[in-house]
């Protein structure tokens, strides 16, 4: 258990994979002491590592969901829990009998957090999908091109993270902060398809009408020259957005295109990117990234290098703000954000599945044996 501005919060979790661990990591993260509920299993889930690293810092337990007897200790857990977070399809959890009606009934207070695509309901909700056609039905992908190529995929954390877990985490705190005042808890319906398209009513306070410019694709900054990765001589690339006037400028400066007339003038002027685009293309091409990397050094011409995580690390950046540490289960980014009063630390172990199985158990009995002795 980390510390943090969630110390005594406690959180029950159904294992899955995606976006509800990273959920209950964030809160792990922020000091809450997070119970992971792992299911018996033979061996290793493919594509997942036996120890993912969206269990560290919590506590694992065994249980059967189908067992009678282990269904009764996941009430129990519950009852003295503040928040639980599941992401199953819905209607899974009631047929088990551990819906939000049974287990607020045994904690009013609970705070109970569905994680999933679609959502609690509507026609797409029983039905399976992934990142990509979440974000396809919420809007989120349409603006994802340069003019009339097709939408790339983005990285699942643009919905299974940005639409889905944050927005999980929010919902979570929200709840918390309302059964302390009401003495209620409440049930938190996160859907991937509501928080991606949420997100984009930051794109839909922009005006991105652009004279000639493609209809209905309405991201400003899709397709502009100023908007890009390019390759540079070493087969690397490296990312522009200078956004501002005052940055473009300064870009140009740094490229060598201050007196450019096509460039001073066509920074908004769509029919003008391809071009443009090229013109770049061609002088990125001429240098390996770590010339482009120092060229740009120190300077607000929002330019940076595309990196891995591991050449992240490396970076001066990182030295000065330790967000990676390298750990004994490996690479890993610290909690986030950051908070006066708590110290960035390396980021806690991941459990082995079912470590605190008996210290768990024996938590419940010595619960119980108090709430017994109290009524006696």
């Amino acid at each position: 258990m980390s510390n943090g501005p969630l110390n005594g919060i406690r959180i029950l979790e159904v294992e899955a994979i995606g976006p509800g661990p990273f959920a209950a990591m964030m809160l792990a993260d922020l000091g809450a002491d997070v119970i992971v509920v792992h299911r018996p299993r033979t061996g290793p889930l493919p594509g997942l590592k036996d120890k993912p690293l969206t269990d560290r810092g919590k506590r694992s337990i065994l249980l059967d969901l189908k067992s009678e007897a282990d269904r009764e200790t996941f009430l129990r857990l519950a009852a003295r829990a503040d928040g639980l977070i599941e992401g199953f399809r819905p209607g899974v959890m009631e047929r088990l009998g551990l819906g939000p009606k049974e287990c607020q009934k045994v904690n009013p207070r609970l705070v109970y957090g569905r994680m999933t695509g679609w959502g609690q309901d509507g026609p797409q909700a029983p039905l399976a999908g992934h990142d990509l056609n979440y974000l396809a039905l919420a809007g989120a992908l349409w603006s994802a091109a340069l003019p009339h190529e097709r939408p790339s995929v983005p990285p699942t954390l643009l919905g299974d993270i940005g639409g889905g877990a944050l927005y999980l985490v929010t919902g979570m705190l929200a709840g918390f902060l309302a059964a302390e005042r009401s003495g209620s808890g409440t049930v938190v319906d996160a859907a991937i398809f509501d928080g991606a398209a949420h997100l984009q009513n930051l794109l839909l306070s922009v005006d991105g009408s652009t004279a000639g410019g493609p209809p209905a694709r309405s991201n400003p900054l899709v397709g502009a020259h100023w908007s890009r990765t390019y390759r540079c001589a070493d087969d690397r690339f490296v990312s522009v957005q200078c956004l501002e006037p005052k940055f473009y400028l300064t870009f140009l400066e740094r490229m060598g295109l201050e007196d450019d007339a096509d460039f001073l003038a066509n920074q908004f002027t769509p029919a003008a990117w391809p071009r443009l685009a090229d013109q770049l293309s061609a002088r990125f091409a001429e240098h390996p990234l770590h010339y482009w990397e120092a060229l740009f050094q120190e300077t607000d011409a929002c330019v940076a290098p595309v990196l891995s995580p591991e050449e992240s690390f490396w970076t001066p950046h990182n030295h000065a703000r330790q967000t990676w540490h390298e750990t004994e289960d490996g690479l890993q980014a610290v909690a986030a954000p950051r908070f006066s009063g708590w110290p960035v630390s390396s980021p806690p172990p991941v459990p082995d599945r079912g470590q605190h199985s008996a210290e768990i158990m024996a938590e419940l009995a010595s619960e119980f044996a108090e709430v017994s002795q109290k009524k006696s």
